[in-house]
This record gives structure tokens, sequence and C-alpha cells, in this order.
């Protein structure tokens, strides 16, 4: 079973405030005999969910930069999108969730190519 595109979800009220906690794990890419490579597929990091009330894990692809925020720094994920992954069992099946976002920022980050707000910059040049 798997969503076409995942759910697209509204940040501040599934996650409330999240806090950068550590980088849990890298998945490395597979070699055609089924070996690990060693190019790396994507990173997981643990987030503090105050909405979740819990630790959540988050994927973002390697092709981001490896993400070294000091413990407890406010962030935000661009683009997240929640989806699911189901194994075939004796009984039915069992259904893992998991996040993925394009990047994990922290919070009030302006996006690369993106200016920042107007009124900010006025007050810059003052």
């Amino acid at each position: 079973m798997r969503l076409a595109n995942g759910i697209f979800i509204d940040k501040e009220k599934t996650f409330g405030e999240l806090k950068f906690s550590a980088l849990r794990r890298e998945v490395f890419e597979r070699n055609e005999d089924g070996s690990r490579s060693s190019t790396v597929k994507e990173r997981t990091y643990d987030l503090k969910s105050k909405g979740q009330g819990r630790m959540i894990q988050v994927s973002i692809p390697a092709s981001v930069p490896v993400k070294t925020y000091e413990p407890d720094t406010v962030v935000e994920l661009i683009n997240p999108v929640v989806d699911t992954v189901a194994n075939a069992t004796f009984l039915g099946a069992d259904v893992s969730w998991y996040i993925k976002a394009d990047d994990i920022r922290p919070k009030g980050q302006p996006l690369p190519g993106k200016s920042p707000d107007k009124k900010n910059e006025a007050a810059d040049r003052r």
C-alpha cells in the first residue's frame, strides 16, 4: 500500500514547535549485488516535536548538506510529506509511517534565492 503522493500537512498544526536533536542515521544506496555502497541516499534526523509530544524522525535527501545545528535549535521543515510503507504479513499487513522533507532549517531563515521580507530590508537600511 502506498499513497500516490503522500499526505501533505500543515506544519504548525501537526508538529508545533520543532527543536533539532541529532543525526539519527544515514541510509546508503545498494550495489547491484545487494551489498551496501558508500553512497549516502538520505539522512534521518531526530527532532523534538511539541505538537506530537515526542521525538520524531525526519528523512532528508543526501544532496542536502549534513545538519549540525546546536541541540534545541528551533527549526522548520521545508515541504514535509507523511507517507506509508506496508509489508505483507501472515494475517494482512504491517504499515509504517515516515516523514520526509526537502530540508531542515532554523526557523525564519530565508530559502536560498528568496529575498528577505521587504519590511525588514527597509529597516536594515536605516
